[in-house]
């Protein structure tokens, strides 16, 4: 059986969206006009449990969630890993997820790495690159 971790076709979409519950946005921003933070709105509103990770802002509060340093200080286990950062961070951050445990590995539209995609992909991790995870939640879900 081949397996294949980057999760392209719809069907493949809707089941990951629907097996997962916690979404650890990375990136997150307070403005409301950012993608990250009305990606999130979006989300929330969808009843899935949001944990939000960004150094600038750690101990705040966005979208009435804590904000946290990094993938490591979330206190739960966390489903999806959606990430809202330049690719040139996204290498590092999937290492840091990796040490964290998810079961998805989410890079939004601009976020693509390829270093990161291919040794994901070679490690067998599951991967959505280059799709939008509030415009996916709602054609799907």
């Amino acid at each position: 059986m081949l397996f294949m971790p980057i999760l392209r076709e719809d069907k493949d979409l809707k089941s990951a969206l629907q097996s997962c519950r916690t979404i650890c946005v990375v990136g997150i921003s307070p403005d409301p006009y950012k993608p990250s933070y009305f990606v999130s709105d979006v989300l929330k509103s969808r009843g899935f449990k949001l944990y939000f990770v960004n150094p600038n802002y750690a101990g705040q509060t966005i979208l009435g969630e804590k904000v946290y340093a990094s993938i490591r200080d979330i206190p739960d286990e966390i489903d999806i890993v959606d990430v809202f950062r330049r690719p040139s961070a996204v290498p590092a951050l999937a290492e840091e997820a990796k040490e964290k445990g998810f079961k998805i590995f989410w890079m939004q539209p601009g976020t693509e790495s390829p270093e990161a995609i291919k040794k994901l992909d070679k490690e067998g991790f599951k991967i959505v690159a280059g799709r939008c995870a509030k415009i996916e939640s709602t054609r799907l879900l």
